[in-house]
């Protein structure tokens, strides 16, 4: 993270923890777009044999989040980048 204050689009200077919250903010918001598209991949299906039946089920929607900020946290597939910048650009404008 840079010590120096960011600037927006409109020239607007935005405090160093607002542009943190709003990364935060397009970090979670990545994790779970991902945690969604691991969903609808199959991941944390229970399989019919060697399941771990109804405790699997309850919990496979944490482990999918989990890994899904996992993924966010170390790059992602760049989503947060882009939410990133439309909300700074927002917050600039003062919206």
């Amino acid at each position: 993270m840079s010590e120096f204050p960011i600037t927006a689009g409109s020239g607007r200077v935005l405090p160093p923890s607002q542009d943190q919250a709003l990364r935060t903010a397009a970090q979670e918001m990545e994790a779970a777009f991902l945690a969604e598209m691991l969903k609808s991949a199959g991941l944390g299906k229970v399989s019919d044999s060697f399941g771990g039946g109804a405790g699997e089920e309850q919990f496979a929607s944490f482990l999918r989040e989990k890994q899904a900020g996992q993924m966010a946290g170390n790059g992602g597939i760049g989503l947060s980048e882009s939410i990133f910048e439309a909300l700074k650009r927002r917050a600039a404008d003062g919206e």
